[in-house]
């Protein structure tokens, strides 16, 4: 099972939609708190899904669950925590919203975890794909840049 992982940002539309393509990616799943983010226009929810289907044929979803908590991400944003305590926090917060108890493995086959870091050293996008394989040997993590 491929889990993709990629941010869009540093990315121009051309570039995004083909790395996409490119990797057979069959279906987005934003993780974005925020799904109407201005940092691409191509990237809101309602253009990017449109353009996902239309450009790909790659179905989108949006899943608020797998973010992280606003006071998660402001804390490292605004430098009151550090990368170390946001992993952590986060990944607590996974626990602590029971993730695992109801997720379905394939959603995530060929799919792609979205969020608008450019790289996903610093981003929960990495952490939740790191989280799910921990869980699932079956998945293997794919980081598009």
């Amino acid at each position: 099972m491929k889990l993709y992982t990629i941010g869009f940002t540093k990315k121009t539309a051309q570039e995004f939609f083909e790395i996409l393509i490119k990797n057979h990616v069959e279906r987005i799943i934003d993780i974005r708190l925020n799904n109407d983010s201005q940092l691409a226009g191509f990237s809101k929810s309602k253009d990017l899904s449109y353009f996902l289907k239309k450009l790909a044929n790659i179905s989108y979803e949006h899943r608020p669950e797998f973010a992280p908590t606003k006071k998660i991400l402001n804390g490292y944003k605004n430098k009151e925590i550090s990368w170390e305590d946001y992993e952590k926090e986060y990944i607590s917060l996974l626990e602590q919203r029971n993730i695992l108890r109801n997720v379905d493995y394939s959603l995530f086959n060929n799919a792609c975890l979205l969020c608008s870091e450019a790289t996903e050293e610093k981003c929960h996008r990495r952490l939740f794909a790191e989280y799910l394989a921990k869980h699932n040997r079956n998945i293997t993590i794919i980081h598009l840049r």
